[in-house]
């Protein structure tokens, strides 16, 4: 078995890990990650099947469990209600409670809410160079999230704080401090949302906590526990993965000098789908065998953890005629930006639609931007963001998307 030996937080894999994936690729498709000490699949067919393999989940195993210290305390109460950590059957109920809220119908009905928050905060942009990530990326996914769920707008800094702390403890090199962060926030998330969950039964809306407390009260056995928990992984999953999606469109956008017909409303959609699968926001997903699992003649044993790198999944030759080449003419195929089975990112539609319109408004307000300067990464592995992407709002072609390849 080839072992690969790879830090995710070398800078040279945080700011292109797509040529290491190439070669993990050639020598798996699956390997022994020695940085992880875990299996890791990076072609596309091994990923999908593995994503949907009822042999395996994000469930901890009981052999495996132990009690969260008591510094992490808070933590582990919303992560025990988390959708991202349970199987069915638990999962399950979760789940079908979320969607009978979360419908297709309430997503596109917030077309008018998404082109309207786009609106207002491509007015307030600067007119000199400026970071397009928290003026712009980070704003407009939180102010939807909170719209869909019926918190106040005016929470934004604290659902941005709560949330980026949070997720800081999935990402690689967690600290001690960090978990202390993470812990704080759970607590204050937690205690906002108790208060906040009485008001809404005292006093519904038409907001997704408000339909959640209803299936609690129609018999769904919904606690408050698990309300919280719901709320607080739609926040943070809805807010997060449409942030880092955003700007690392914009950055694709502007390298590759894009035509402007891409982001026409007949091709949109088909540009959306080429930007994931390029350059996605989630490289990296896990799941625990429940068996022994045979994956040509390696062995993924019981208990054991395994790692599926979605970003090399949408890399992948055997899928994707010249995959490291960024076109939005090409034909859509399923990639795994959202995952895939059971854990299936519920926000996929809602983060499409985001995308779909923010990206056409940003480019017709500003149609001579450019780089200001050249776009690095976040060391923040799994998770693949920029740290900032700085615009000028004043420079470019016009006629084509620019680009600062030059800087």
């Amino acid at each position: 078995m080839y072992r690969l030996s790879l830090s995710p937080l070398d800078p040279d894999f945080v700011q292109n890990p797509y040529a290491a994936y190439d070669r993990a690729r050639a020598a798996g498709p699956v390997v022994f990650w020695e940085d992880f000490n875990m299996l890791a699949a990076f072609d596309a067919a091994t990923v999908q099947s593995l994503l949907r393999d009822r042999r395996l989940g994000r469930e901890k195993p009981a052999a495996l469990r132990s009690p969260y210290p008591a510094h992490l305390a808070a933590w582990a109460s919303v992560e025990a209600t988390s959708m991202l950590e349970l199987e069915p059957p638990h999962h399950t109920r979760l789940r079908s409670l979320v969607l009978r809220a979360f419908t297709s119908r309430r997503i596109a009905n917030l077309t008018p809410d998404i082109k309207a928050v786009t609106h207002d905060l491509l007015t307030a942009l600067p007119s000199d160079p400026f970071d397009l990530i928290p003026a712009f990326c980070t704003q407009l996914p939180v102010r939807i999230i909170a719209r869909l769920l019926g918190v106040p707008e005016s929470m934004s800094d604290d659902l941005l704080r709560w949330s980026n702390a949070m997720v800081a403890m999935y990402q690689a090199g967690r600290t001690t401090a960090i978990e202390a962060a993470a812990n704080q926030a759970s607590a204050d998330f937690t205690s906002f949302l108790q208060g906040y969950i009485n008001q809404r039964r005292n006093d519904p809306r038409d907001d997704l906590i408000t339909q959640l407390i209803a299936a609690e009260e129609d018999g769904e056995k919904l606690s408050t526990e698990e309300l919280i928990g719901t709320c607080i992984l739609l926040l943070n999953a809805g807010h997060e993965a449409t942030v880092h999606s955003l700007g690392n469109a914009v950055k694709c956008l502007l390298e590759h000098q894009t035509p402007r017909s891409a982001l026409s409303p007949d091709r949109i959609a088909a540009t959306v789908e080429e930007l994931l699968r390029f350059d996605p926001p989630l490289h990296m997903f896990t799941r625990f065998a429940y068996e022994d699992i045979e994956l040509g003649d390696i062995t993924l044993p019981e208990n054991a953890e395994i790692a599926l790198v979605l970003g090399s999944a949408g890399r992948d030759p055997a899928v994707w005629n010249k995959p490291s080449v960024f076109d939005p003419d090409r034909a859509v195929r399923p990639h795994a930006a959202f995952g895939g089975g059971l854990h299936f990112c519920v926000g996929a539609p809602l983060a499409r639609l985001e995308l779909q319109v923010a990206l056409p408004a940003l480019f017709a307000h500003m149609p001579e931007m450019a780089l200001a300067m050249r776009p690095s990464y976040a060391n923040s592995y799994h998770f693949h963001k920029l740290d900032k992407l700085m615009i000028d709002p004043q420079v470019g072609s016009g006629s084509r998307i620019a680009s600062a390849t030059s800087l």
